[in-house]
C-alpha cells in the first residue's frame, strides 16, 4: 500500500510525530492553552486592536467551546495541524473568518514557549515544596540527634567521630544550595515570551508587560529572538534538577552502606524493611534501592533533555518542543517520588549506638585527639605526637582492645618516642581518646560540637524561610494574576 504523497499529513508521519503531539498537547497544555486564549484576547482588546463587540464575540466563542470540548475525547484525525489549529478551527465555526481576529499579532512561537514555561512552572513549584518538606525534615532531624554519636567513613574506613546531627547537616547544607540552585532556575521559567510572535514581535502595539502580567510572570523576556529561541530555561532547569538528585544520591547511598550487617550504624525500622522470600534471617532496608534507582532515574531523564540541545541552531527548532518537554516530565514523577520516600526515610531511622561504640573502639577513631592532646599538653610537634598516636593505635588494634584499655601501650609509645614519661595522666588520657570528648572539643564554626550545630541550625532555618518565602510570593503573585484574568475576560462578555 503507498503513501498518498499530495495530501498532508502523510500516513506515517501522521502516526509517528503528529499524533502523538496531539496527545501530548491534550495532556499537558490544553488549559494552558485556554489561559493564553484568554490573556491575548483582554490585551487586544485593551490596547483597542479590537473593538468591544469583536472581543465579547471571541470571549463568549471561547467559553462554548471550552464547555463544549473535553480534550481527553478527541483523537487526531490529520484534519488539523495540531491542537492549536483545532481551537483555530473552532472559532472559525462559531464566528466565521472573525475568529481569526484572535491570532493578531502572536505566533505558535511565542505560545508554544509560554506553554512549555506554564507547564513546567507547576511541576517546579511541586518539586520544590517536596524539597522543601525534606530540608525541614533533615533540619528537624539533625536537631533531634545533635549529639547521637556515629562513626564517619573516609574512602571506605572508618575515620574519626561525629553526630549524626552534624553528618545531617551537612547534607542539609547542600540541599539549600541545591535549592538555591532551583530557585534560580525557577526564576528563568518565570519570564514571558508573549508578544515575541514568529521571531521579532509584531507591528501592532501589543502591551507585552500586560500579557506577562495576566500570565502570573515576573517579567516579560525581553528579547524577541531570544523568546523562541534560548532553550536555557529549559538547560537550567533540568540541570539544576539533576544535581539535586545526583547529590542526595550520595546520602542514600550511606544509607544503604550504614544499614549493612557488617556496619549497622543505621537502624531501619519494620516499616521501611521486607524480609526475604527464602532467607527468614534477612531485613532487606529495599526503600533504599528504590530511593537510589528512583535518583538515578531522575538525573538520567535530566540529562536527556539537555544533551538534546546539544550542537542545536539558535533558532526555533523542534529539538526543544513538544516532544523533549513532554518526555521530561518523568523527570519530575521520579525526582519527586523519591524526595517525598526520603522525607519519610530519615525521621523513622535511629542509630544503633552499641555497634557504633564498637566500631570506634575497633578502629581507633579517637586517635587524632590524642595527638591534638599531646601537642597541647606535651608541647610536641605535631608529626611527634602523630607517631605516638599511630603507634599507641597499633598496639591497641593488635591486642583486639578498645583505646579505653590502651594507656599503657600509650605510655610505652611516648618513652619510646621521646625517651621521657608522659605527663598524661590516665583520666585525662580517657578524656582524650573518647569519642564526646573528641566531639565536644571540635566547637570551631562547623564543628559537631553541640553550640556549634546550634548556631548553624539557626542558620540553616533562616534559609530555609527564605526559600519558602520566595516560592511563597511566586505562588501569590500567580493566583492574584489568575483573579486578575478572570475578572478581565468575564468583563468582556459583559457588552
Amino acid at each position: 500500500m503507498h503513501s498518498d504523497t499530495t495530501r498532508f499529513p502523510d500516513a506515517t508521519y501522521k502516526d509517528t510525530v503528529l499524533a502523538p503531539l496531539f496527545e501530548g498537547v491534550k495532556t499537558h497544555y490544553a488549559s494552558h492553552m485556554g489561559v493564553i486564549n484568554k490573556a491575548h484576547l483582554v490585551m487586544l482588546r485593551e490596547v483597542d486592536i479590537l473593538s468591544a463587540p469583536e472581543a465579547a464575540n471571541i470571549a463568549r466563542a471561547l467559553q462554548k467551546i471550552e464547555a463544549e470540548t473535553n480534550p481527553d475525547t478527541l483523537q487526531y484525525t490529520g484534519e488539523y495541524e495540531d491542537y492549536f489549529f483545532f481551537v483555530e478551527a473552532e472559532l472559525k465555526r462559531h464566528l466565521g473568518d472573525a475568529g481569526g481576529a484572535l491570532h493578531t499579532a502572536r505566533s505558535r512561537n511565542d505560545m508554544d514557549h509560554t506553554l512549555f514555561k506554564l507547564a513546567l512552572q507547576n511541576r517546579m513549584e511541586g518539586l520544590i515544596s517536596e524539597l522543601h518538606d525534606l530540608a525541614a525534615a533533615l533540619l528537624s532531624k539533625a536537631q533531634s540527634e545533635k549529639a547521637t554519636l556515629i562513626t564517619a567513613w573516609t574512602h571506605g574506613q572508618p575515620a574519626q567521630p561525629t553526630t549524626f546531627g552534624h553528618y545531617l547537616a551537612a547534607t542539609l547544607e547542600v540541599l539549600l544550595r541545591d535549592l538555591a540552585r532551583l530557585e534560580l532556575a525557577a526564576d528563568g521559567i518565570d519570564y514571558c515570551p508573549m508578544g515575541a510572535a514568529a521571531i521579532t514581535t509584531s507591528g501592532f502595539k501589543i502591551d507585552r508587560n500586560r500579557m506577562a502580567e495576566l500570565l502570573g510572570f515576573k517579567d516579560v523576556l525581553l528579547n524577541s529572538y531570544g523568546c523562541i529561541a534560548s532553550v536555557d530555561y529549559v538547560t537550567g532547569l533540568y540541570s539544576a534538577i539533576k544535581l539535586t538528585f545526583l547529590h542526595l544520591g550520595r546520602l542514600i547511598q550511606d544509607l544503604q552502606f550504614w544499614s549493612a550487617f557488617e556496619v549497622g550504624q543505621l537502624y531501619v525500622p519494620n516499616s521501611l524493611v521486607q524480609v526475604s522470600s527464602i532467607m527468614p534471617q534477612k531485613r532487606n532496608p529495599v526503600p533504599i534501592e528504590h530511593m537510589r534507582h528512583l535518583a538515578s532515574m531522575t538525573c538520567g531523564r535530566a540529562d536527556a533533555v539537555v544533551n538534546t540541545m546539544h550542537n542545536t541552531p539558535f533558532t526555533d527548532m523542534n529539538d526543544s518542543e513538544g516532544e523533549v518537554q513532554q518526555g521530561g516530565y518523568a523527570t519530575f514523577d521520579s525526582a519527586r517520588r523519591c524526595a517525598r520516600l526520603l522525607t519519610a526515610f530519615v525521621p523513622a531511622t535511629s542509630i544503633n549506638a552499641d555497634r557504633v561504640r564498637a566500631n570506634m573502639n575497633a578502629a581507633c577513631v579517637t586517635i587524632t585527639e590524642l595527638a591534638d592532646t599531646l601537642v597541647r599538653d606535651e608541647s610536641l610537634a605535631f608529626r611527634q605526637a602523630h607517631e605516638v598516636a599511630a603507634q599507641t593505635a597499633r598496639s591497641v588494634i593488635d591486642m583486639g582492645q578498645g583505646l579505653e584499655a590502651g594507656y599503657e601501650a600509650f605510655t610505652e609509645a611516648f618513652r619510646a618516642q621521646n625517651e621521657r614519661e608522659t605527663m598524661l595522666s590516665k583520666h585525662a588520657f580517657l578524656e582524650a581518646v573518647s569519642p564526646e570528648g573528641f566531639v565536644a572539643r571540635r566547637d570551631r564554626p562547623g564543628g559537631p560540637a553541640p553550640a556549634a550545630l546550634d548556631v548553624a541550625f539557626t542558620r540553616y532555618t533562616a534559609d530555609l524561610a527564605a526559600l519558602q518565602s520566595a516560592q511563597n510570593t511566586r505562588l501569590t503573585r500567580r493566583t492574584n494574576a489568575s483573579h486578575v484574568l478572570d475578572a478581565a475576560f468575564n468583563s468582556l462578555t459583559e457588552v
